[in-house]
């Protein structure tokens, strides 16, 4: 068995992860914990961003500074390092550090599909919510984007789910940056509501990105949060429908306000 196709016992979830080819090019290869695929990647390519949501998240680090300039980011939730490995070969050099609680899921990982060249990427084990306090020594100064990628609906783990966690990240976040929430949901969007509810007691401003089927609340999938102290003006709207992928929508935070009020 190549390394790319070990497999793993995760300890905390107590499911198993493995590596494997994703059957559509040579340097594609999917992360699979408990049979469902969880990370894509291409190691030809770390640009390319297979699934949607992540190209959403992308999207948005891209427009977090200027092109090509190093930016400080905190992932918690590692997967397979997809956006760590975007990062780094758009923003060269970038200071970034990757939260999991899994500890055999980043050896895998990392055995099996290497950073690029030249990445800046701490690991750390540990709970999403406890890291907090270690992100800004291990960034060498407040992170301008913290990504959140571990929500499933209501299986989220409460301590992650509430208020006071989003609270916690605002005062780590550098005052000009950006929490990134990805928020998987079943169809009815519960769980999204909530969570969009406690970032609006927290955050100035909340901009949702979503394929625009979704915000009838009849279908499960993804939704991308972003809150900041920045509105999403005009421009910054029509840029990031046209970046995709499409059909786009993205919402302002009065729209944001108006979807979940219908959605309740």
């Amino acid at each position: 068995m190549s390394s790319k196709n070990k497999s793993v016992q995760l300890s905390v979830s107590g499911l198993s992860a493995q590596i494997l080819p994703d059957g559509m090019s040579p340097d594609g290869y999917v992360l699979e914990i408990g049979g469902a695929e969880q990370s894509h990647l291409d190691l030809g390519d770390p640009s390319f961003i297979f699934y949607e949501y992540l190209r959403r998240i992308g999207n948005v680090i891209d427009l977090l500074a200027a092109p090509g300039d190093p930016l400080r980011v905190a992932h918690l939730g590692a997967g397979a390092l997809t956006l760590v490995r975007y990062v780094q070969v758009t923003r060269p050099g970038s200071p970034q550090i990757a939260v999991d609680i899994e500890r055999e899921l980043p050896s895998l990982v990392l055995d099996a599909l290497p950073l690029p060249a030249g990445s800046r990427c701490q690991v750390l084990v540990e709970d999403a919510r406890a890291a907090l306090p270690a992100l800004t020594p291990a960034l060498g100064a407040a992170p301008q984007a913290i990504i959140l990628d571990i929500f499933s609906g209501w299986s989220a783990p409460e301590h992650l789910a509430d208020e006071g966690f989003y609270r916690e990240m605002k005062e780590v976040l550098d005052a000009e940056g950006a929490l990134i929430i990805n928020v998987g949901d079943d169809a009815g969007l519960s769980f999204f509501t909530a969570q969009a509810r406690s970032l609006l007691n927290v955050f100035e401003h909340l901009w949702c990105l979503a394929p625009t089927v979704m915000l009838d609340g009849k279908h499960a999938g993804n939704l991308v949060l972003v809150a900041s102290h920045h509105e999403l003006t005009a421009d910054l709207k029509t840029a990031l429908i046209g970046q995709g992928p499409h059909p786009a929508s993205a919402l302002d935070t009065w729209q944001v306000q108006e979807l979940i009020d219908e959605l309740s």
